[in-house]
């Protein structure tokens, strides 16, 4: 591959530090061969690595793009107009699309790492306990890593240059992908090879305040890769049996492996409550911590492992907010994100999916629908500020903007003389509409604990969540033929979402009576549009179309931005460009399209 597999003999990797801190923190050494990771030290300071090399895929800007654009959930913004953001969104995506390049990049030096752990951990002076750890992360993340790479390009290498899995240290310009259908029954095997050994050798449970991995994560992962491969052209009989039950190994034994349902949905993805017992696996980030979190630009680096989701998901509520000249909201409060505009809510989501909106809490808790009159300015700058707001009749904390659910809501209040501005849904923006460009942003990535209105940010990033797993099972039920068994799980989170602050007990059963479903309106498609309501915008969404092969219908129907455009054969990514004419094949053939997925030629 074009990617060249000596990398490891000029490695940077990272040690954890010790001490009281349980999060995982890594500290740049300098340069190694690979006679380090012979040692209990070396080894420890790969896997760390490896767990660092996660930041790539989510986060940044290209991995946001690639797992959440051009769905039936998010189309692009008025800042998403152009580049790899429109290529990915009206699905006329070249094989030089920047945002393809992150997995590809990035995720093999990181199998390839995990190859050598696997390689060098037999022989190191450790206890079997130890030993079966390290092996046990190493080989759930090289699972995800090949997962990330599977379900965005299809078959792609288990020999890098020394043969399936195992670890090269020198340059290689083949590209063994052929025949796919081979090829990609080895990446399901070795997945879930991985994952079962992952599951019964990592700590049962997850360390209180930190991200290491556990048995719970990978019941997770095993039963997410069973599942797709049961839609695969690699699928086996057993596969989504296998699923449903790796499923429901965690969620019938929660106590033992630490995790659990919280009874509230906002406080998921609550700023401070980032360690809850529903989250199996975060992608570990330190606030305020730009150097650990390996970030070089804080205000402009937006690729690499910078975490600039909250920012992506973010409309233009300083444009929205101007009242007689004056903007109501100033200097990009900290609490609000940076405006950067690049994903929009589909029509479908918040119209549709989302209908119910006093029932179901979910929409808002994940959706920003209010800003207030807030601002970054301090001293005689702030005075400033107060007395002009008072020129217009605000205040800071007043009301700025506010998102009305429906069109007839939004009319009621302007009857009603609220000076603050009301838009309704027929008035958010869209490609289709483009008078105001503000709409419902999401909220689950917000950090206020920023250096500045520019910071990235510094909280994990959820990869992972007990809420999946529930879905998973349903939805492994579903496709082998026992619906009745996904009743009960999809109601368990339909009634967890009926929750809100306030409520009185009677008013709280009767939202929970009005959420319920029965077995016959179980389908696929509920079961992906409940993925919407409890999983939105949080880095599936591409896969969960294309793997199951319903993005060309959902697209079609759903998003007017990529439904022009999209075919069947973009259910997967190309292959890079530079990496196809990098290829140097054995046999001397010259056609070097036959590595390329069908449609990028």
């Amino acid at each position: 591959m074009k990617t060249k597999y000596f990398i490891l003999a000029v490695l940077t990797v990272f040690t954890a530090l010790a001490g009281c801190k349980k999060a995982l923190e890594e500290t740049p050494y300098t340069t190694f061969t690979t006679d380090y990771f012979k040692s209990p030290e070396g080894l420890q300071s790969a896997i760390t690595s490896v767990y660092a090399g996660m930041r790539f895929n989510y986060g940044p800007i290209g991995a946001t793009l690639l797992a959440n654009m051009g769905t039936d959930e998010f189309s692009f913004g008025d800042q998403g107009n152009s580049g790899q953001t429109l290529e990915l969104g009206t699905y006329q995506i070249p094989p030089t699309n920047g945002s393809i390049l992150t997995p590809w990049n990035r995720n093999y030096s990181n199998i390839n790492l995990c190859n050598a752990i696997l390689k060098f951990a037999p022989d190191v002076a450790m206890s079997d306990a130890a030993r079966n750890v390290i092996m046990g992360e190493a080989r759930y993340l090289r699972a995800h890593y090949y997962l990330l790479l599977v379900e965005q390009f299809g078959a792609v290498p288990l020999d890098l240059g020394s043969g399936d899995l195992v670890f090269t240290d020198v340059a290689y310009y083949g590209f063994n992908r052929l025949p796919t259908n081979d090829v990609l029954k080895k990446n399901y095997a070795s997945m879930i090879s991985d994952l079962t050994f992952a599951s019964q050798n990592l700590p049962v449970t997850r360390p209180a305040g930190a991200f290491r991995l556990s048995q719970s994560a990978a019941l997770h992962l095993l039963s997410k890769v069973y599942l797709y491969r049961g839609y695969s052209d690699a699928k086996e009989s057993t596969d989504f049996n296998n699923a449903y039950k790796t499923a429901m190994e965690l969620i019938n034994n929660k106590a033992k492996y630490g995790t659990d349902l919280l009874p509230d949905y906002s406080l998921i993805h609550k700023q401070g409550n980032d360690y809850n017992r529903e989250v199996l696996y975060s992608v570990e980030r330190l606030p305020l911590n730009n150097v650990n979190n390996e970030v070089l630009s804080p205000g402009t680096e937006f690729a690499g492992k910078a975490n600039i989701s909250g920012n992506l998901f973010t409309s233009n509520y300083q444009n929205a907010a101007v009242v007689g000249g004056v903007s109501l909201i100033d200097d990009r409060p900290l609490q609000y994100n940076r405006p950067l505009r690049q994903l929009a809510p589909t029509a479908f989501v918040y119209n549709t999916v989302f209908a119910d909106k006093t029932n179901d809490a979910r929409f808002d808790c994940s959706f920003r629908v209010m800003w207030k009159v807030a601002t970054l300015r301090t001293g005689a700058d702030l005075e400033t500020f107060k007395t002009r707001l008072a020129s217009v009749g605000f205040a800071l904390g007043d009301t700025a903007i506010y998102l009305a659910p429906t069109n007839a809501r939004a009319a009621q209040l302007r009857a009603m003389g609220k000076k603050y501005k009301v838009i309704g849904p027929s008035e958010y923006y869209s490609n289709q509409n483009k008078t105001n460009l503000i709409y419902p942003s999401l909220k689950k990535y917000d950090d206020s604990v920023r250096n500045n209105f520019q910071d990235v940010s510094g909280r994990p990033y959820i990869v992972a969540k007990l809420s999946e797993v529930y879905l998973i099972a349903a939805e492994a039920a579903l496709q082998d033929n026992r619906v009745a068994d996904a009743v009960p799980l999809i109601n368990a989170l339909r009634e967890r979402a009926a929750f809100r602050s306030g409520l009185n007990a009677t008013e709280l059963a009767a939202r929970k009576e009005i959420m319920k479903v029965t077995a016959g309106q179980i389908t696929l498609d509920f079961i992906l549009d409940e993925r919407i309501r409890e999983l939105c915008g949080e880095g599936l969404r591409w896969p969960d179309l294309a793997v199951r092969k319903k993005l060309v219908e959902r697209v079609k129907a759903y998003n007017p931005d990529g439904a022009p455009n999209v075919k069947d054969f973009h259910n997967l990514r190309p292959i890079p460009q530079d990496q196809i004419n990098s290829v140097v094949d054995p046999a001397g053939d010259p056609n070097r399209n036959k590595y390329q997925n069908p449609g990028y030629y």
